[in-house]
């Protein structure tokens, strides 16, 4: 469509062409330098990160990376971080660990986990505690536990008579815990007012009303009437 800008477009290589691309045409550091003002974007497929680090290797010793160049060796990474796609930090930490052990292998990432310091065994015998003991506070019950190895020496329970209290009551809430123990509260009586015979005292306040009742008494074993009053 006239008037409407000229789009580029993007260049996409798989991994055989790079291999060519590399080997062939850029041997020196001015060809890297062209490849890199080029202006098209571009792309490479087929990439996994094996064959990236294995590329990386590669273009290092090619190019001699240790012995270049300050200037010389900031080209090189821009290379790679087009190439690759790798941000500077990433590729950055690349080359140091290349240069620091010879090689480039992928890292498997492995959760940071803390140690379990306390078995399943050890909260079902804090669950059987306290039902026995009917959930005593926190500090109670680390004392209990710490009677029962110290004292009647029962060794199972060595470890968790060193519980703190604050973890004692995070191991309560765990699932574990609740899944073995059930807790039940009793339902506690309310006091009811109803029916209760008091002086009125409403303090001046609307929103009182006062009953009274009066028996008129009883005729020849017939039952009289009560009457009912209400005072507002």
């Amino acid at each position: 469509m006239q008037g409407e800008p000229e789009r580029s477009e993007q260049l996409v290589y798989d991994w055989d062409m790079l291999l060519i691309m590399n080997d062939e045409q850029l041997q020196t550091i001015e060809e890297i330098k062209q490849f890199l003002e080029g202006s098209e974007p571009f792309e490479f497929r087929g990439l996994s990160t094996e064959e990236k680090y294995k590329w990386i290797k590669t273009a290092l010793v090619k190019f001699k990376y240790n012995e270049l160049k300050k200037a010389e060796k900031g080209v090189i990474r821009q290379y790679i971080q087009k190439v690759t796609g790798y941000s500077r930090a990433q590729v950055s930490r690349l080359i140091r660990e290349y240069k620091r052990t010879g090689q480039l292998k992928r890292t498997e990432y492995r959760r940071h986990r803390f140690p379990r310091r306390y078995t399943p065994s050890e909260v079902e015998l804090l669950a059987q505690t306290d039902e026995l003991h009917w959930w005593l506070s926190g500090p109670a019950t680390k004392k209990v536990m710490e009677r029962e190895y110290e004292i009647y020496g029962h060794a199972e329970f060595q470890n968790i008579s060193r519980i703190s209290v604050a973890h004692l009551y995070n191991l309560r809430r765990s699932n574990r815990y609740r899944n073995i123990t059930r807790r039940f509260n009793r339902t506690k009586p309310a006091a009811s007012k109803i029916g209760e015979r008091a002086k009125p005292a409403p303090k001046g306040q609307p929103g009182y009303i006062r009953i009274d009742t009066v028996h008129q008494g009883d005729l020849n074993g017939q039952k009289g009437l009560y009457h009912i009053n209400s005072v507002d």
